[in-house]
């Protein structure tokens, strides 16, 4: 296990960049600055959850999509930019970033 903070890593300080959705004690979701689509962040840096966290992450990503996009997601779990803390995307079917996603 890795620890639970790493003051170098972007996703550990959470700096609020973007628009944030949703937070709470395990995990925080919000739009990915790179590519302009939903992220849920788990709050350990560890690149590795236990399943019930990532279905936890996936389930408050979903909702988000739900509350306020107008697309069906698949949820992408390859961590190319930041490999060492574990996070999610919701990415639109047939497509990989969120330019121009229409919003509810």
């Amino acid at each position: 296990m890795t620890d639970a903070f790493d003051p170098n890593c972007e996703l550990c300080e959470a700096a609020p960049l973007t628009e944030r959705f949703y937070e709470d004690d395990l995990c925080w979701v919000a739009e990915c600055e790179s590519c302009s689509v939903p992220m849920a962040v788990w709050k350990r840096h560890d690149p590795n959850p236990p399943d019930d966290v990532r279905e936890v992450l996936q389930a408050r990503l979903s909702e988000v999509v739900t509350a306020h996009y107008e697309f069906e997601p698949w949820f992408d779990a390859v961590m190319r930019t930041i490999p060492t803390h574990f996070h999610v995307h919701a990415r639109p079917k047939g497509g990989y970033s969120g330019w121009g996603l229409r919003r509810r």
